[in-house]
């Protein structure tokens, strides 16, 4: 029997990673899969490639960066069709990903030599003699393992910012859209064509394994949280250093005093953009009691207005096949449970496709409130106020995002999410903010990309000191007299003594 090739799926035949459409089955692109020696020589390149590109400095690199976003800036649509055609998203939204991934190579491009460069730090009285020196060198070799709901956005965030710190890059993209990860790569060669600065490597799981233990400096991961665990495990065997963005469940906050409309909007976009699949999407919404079933109905409309079909509809395919299932699961537990559909449901699953689901009255034990569902369906429950609201968002072991409704008190509700981060009165917009740092906490991960965080992640620090006089209270050394320490005793009790 021949074996049915499922659209979207990724498939190896002689060797090569195909890709194909979520949507159609059509071709996106072929690939070498990489073997496990593959991977190594790949790295052992990226060794001497990434001398010649530290070698650059700040301000060389900073040119070769602006110039590949300059390419990608005027082959906007070009790279937004392939993520459409590969991935299924939406054109106008690949076009959104792509933008904010340009804003993010910019940033880093223009403050790597501030956030990173050699600079004088201050001393203390008790070391007056020397001189402080702090720099972040780069690291030398950093992997990136990115995934295939955001293939543009995501991985730059961690390979931009690592470029821009002076290390080189091997890249595993997802094997769902590695057609997307090898065009980025190549548009990079075309402004970087010396050295391979920035390589792909393609294949499943085993060679996102291998890159783990191929001998890269820093590993940068970002994808589900039992995958997250398998990468921190194989890093380390050799004390390899990871950065890892994880699951996430995130959840809104809707206080008696939100503007209803904008929060049903912004829910709305939160929870069903890129069909649901958003790490940081609204995935539960927990709405006050005051205010609970106006903002419902409004959400009801807004996203019953949304249209779902492969070309310029709002909410395109499911890129991976088996995620389906996992959204049907949590539909029909959510309903068997007592929780009820105001908006589709259970039928909203026509594979390759799930239209949008609200649902409300769902138990907080159900595996749609507690399991990332990666789909376009939103939980909103009552709560009798924003405490409950808090305590409730709290209760997950996930922490990446989140997002509050309200006015006065909405910004002191964000600041007790136990999350990495918050978006009051909109969601999602952290994640564009290139000047914040991106992350989560508990099994949402930890590190940081983005922002002076992201750029430090990238770089080792590297402290020195200076002599620039005699010591006049000789500490450090074996000629130092009984008279030298009473000093220091002395000197002691006056700095340190006091109570405050």
């Amino acid at each position: 029997m021949t074996a049915v090739h499922v659209p979207g799926a990724p498939t190896i035949s002689a060797g090569d990673l195909i890709s194909t459409s979520p949507a159609t089955g059509a071709e996106a692109g072929r690939f070498p899969v990489a073997t496990e020696a593959d991977v190594r020589e790949a790295v052992q390149r990226a060794r001497t490639a990434g001398e010649w590109w530290a070698g650059l400095g700040f301000t060389g690199r900073r040119e070769r960066l602006l110039r590949w976003r300059g390419v990608l800036a005027r082959r906007i649509e070009e790279l937004a069709e392939l993520v459409h055609t590969e991935g299924g998203k939406p054109v106008g939204d690949a076009v959104v990903e792509i933008l904010t991934a340009l804003e993010h190579i910019d940033w880093a491009a223009r403050n790597a030599r501030r956030v990173l460069g050699p600079r004088r730090v201050r001393t203390r009285l008790i070391l007056a003699e020397f001189t402080g020196h702090l720099e972040y060198q780069p690291y030398g070799v950093v992997g990136v393992i990115g995934p295939w709901n955001y293939p543009v956005f995501t991985p730059i965030g961690s390979a931009a910012y690592a470029l821009a710190a002076g290390n080189a890059v091997v890249f595993k993209p997802s094997e769902y859209t590695p057609a997307v990860g090898q065009w980025l790569v190549d548009r990079f060669a075309e402004v970087v064509p010396e050295q391979p600065v920035f390589q792909a490597v393609h294949g499943l799981g085993d060679v996102g394994a291998a890159l783990c233990r191929s001998g890269v400096a820093k590993l940068a991961f970002t994808g589900s949280t039992a995958t997250a665990r398998k990468v921190m495990a194989a890093c380390a065997e050799t004390l390899t250093p990871v950065l890892l963005e994880a699951g996430g469940k995130d959840a809104m906050i809707v206080d008696a005093d939100a503007d209803l409309d904008a929060a049903a909007e912004a829910c709305v976009w939160g929870a069903l953009t890129n069909a649901g699949q958003t790490c940081i999407g609204i995935e539960r919404v927990y709405a006050v009691d005051q205010v609970f079933d106006a903002f419902v109905d409004r959400v009801v409309t807004k996203a019953g207005r949304l249209t779902v079909g492969p070309d310029g509809a709002d909410i395109g395919p499911i890129t991976m096949p088996s995620q389906v299932d996992v959204i049907r699961r949590h539909i029909e537990d959510a309903v068997a449970r007592g929780g009820r559909a105001v908006l589709g449901g259970p039928d909203a699953v026509q594979p390759p496709y799930v239209h949008p689901t609200v649902l409300v009255d769902v138990p907080e034990d159900s595996a749609a409130v507690r399991e990332e569902t990666f789909g376009p369906t939103v939980t909103v429950n009552r709560v009798r106020d924003v405490d409950e609201a808090v305590e409730r968002a709290n209760a997950l072991p996930y922490g990446l995002g989140g997002s509050v409704f309200g006015r006065k008190r909405a910004v002191a509700v964000a600041r007790r999410l136990r999350s990495g981060m918050a978006a009051v009165n909109s969601t999602l917009t952290f994640a564009g903010m290139s000047t914040l740092p991106f992350g989560g906490v508990g099994e949402s991960g930890f590190g940081r990309i983005h922002g002076e965080d992201g750029l430090r992640e990238f770089g080792r620090a590297k402290s020195v000191t200076r002599r620039r006089a005699r010591s006049l209270l000789p500490s450090m050394t074996f000629e130092r007299t009984p008279t030298d320490v009473a000093r220091l005793v002395k000197v002691a009790k006056l700095m340190y003594g006091r109570g405050r």
